[in-house]
């Protein structure tokens, strides 16, 4: 009988499925504690320590790439933090911990725990700052869509590629102060728009499927982190998307320069945000269009998971019932 050798692809590929569903499992599980508490910050600190915690055991030489902050902002999963035990494969790491901490804070529907890795120097290295985005699902000619073009003109595109008139395609946009003229303009064309309170990373993959979630467009500023997780789950499933950092500022500029972000009005495309192998994972927080929310039954705990990867554009769901209680403690 001959030794089992495993390769540095077959490790990465173990640690981007399995492990990445307990990472985000348990980062659901601290922050679903609190739901409907009215402490978004107590949530938000629940699912961070929880996923750290769970990724610095895992055999990786991880570095956030995109995170909640910059290093000054710790306890956060700050950008250009070391994760794992430094033995094994060296991959980025991209993060949002609690996506939606005013929805938990509220039990609302759509929050999540979200999380991406993959081979180091494939996710987009930025700080945390704005990004415009826009997106859309699969089936359609490359560059149908464009950042650079008029609301109008993405609307009337699409519509002319779907073979519908643009008063029968549905946006959606995160309902903020800085969208207002943008819906505005969607609403003059007769273009219906779907808002949303919070939520970004899970707006964007809605796109991939219309005809299940009625989206066929999204639009509008919102985080960077969301920005890269969603543009690897969306490369998953396929579909296009386009990005460009909003440094409005001198100390956002030079920041982003330290991080090999020399051009500040670069756009950029799916596969520039997420290259390579990535896998994002995420896990329902509270109930939601994409996912079920954490139960807590008796002695059992529910959760719902699903998990992309773009190599092999994999879709997997996972519903898990848990009853070693003690690793959900953190006991």
């Amino acid at each position: 009988m001959t030794d089992l050798v495993v390769t540095e692809n077959q490790i990465i590929e173990r640690i981007l499925t399995l492990e990445l569903v307990r990472v985000t499992e348990r980062a659901a599980v601290a922050s679903a504690r609190l739901r409907g508490h009215g402490n978004e910050k107590a949530a938000d600190q629940a699912a961070v320590d929880a996923m750290r915690r769970e990724l610095n055991r895992l055999p990786i030489e991880g570095t956030v790439v995109i995170g909640e902050g910059e290093r000054d902002e710790a306890p956060m999963l700050f950008i250009g933090e070391k994760l794992g035990t430094g033995r094994g494969p060296k991959v980025d790491i991209a993060v949002d911990p609690l996506e939606g901490t005013t929805l938990c804070a509220k039990d609302m529907p759509g929050s999540i725990a979200v999380m991406a890795m993959a081979q180091a120097g494939t996710l987009l290295y930025a700080p945390d700052v704005y990004m415009e985005k826009i997106a859309i699902g699969p089936g359609y000619p490359k560059g149908i869509i464009d950042l650079d073009a008029s609301p109008e003109d993405n609307v009337a595109a699409l519509a002319k590629a779907k073979g519908v008139k643009p008063n029968e395609i549905t946006t959606l946009v995160m309902d903020r102060p800085r969208h207002e003229e943008l819906i505005a303009r969607l609403r003059k064309i007769g273009c219906s728009i779907r808002l949303i309170t919070d939520g970004d990373v899970v707006g964007v993959i809605q796109c991939t499927e219309p005809e299940k979630t009625g989206i066929d467009l999204y639009l509008g500023i919102g985080g960077a982190p969301e920005g890269v997780l969603a543009a690897g789950a969306l490369r998953c499933v396929g579909g296009q998307m386009q990005g460009r950092l909003i440094l409005d500022t001198p100390e956002k500029v030079a920041r982003a320069a330290t991080m090999g972000v020399n051009d500040p009005k670069k756009k950029y495309d799916l596969s520039e945000l997420a290259s390579g192998d990535v896998v994002v994972a995420a896990t329902g927080v509270t109930d939601g269009g994409l996912l079920r929310g954490v139960r807590f039954r008796g002695n059992v705990i529910e959760t719902e998971t699903i998990i992309y990867r773009s190599v092999t554009g994999t879709v997997r769901r996972i519903v898990a019932e848990h009853r070693e209680m003690k690793k959900f403690h953190f006991d």
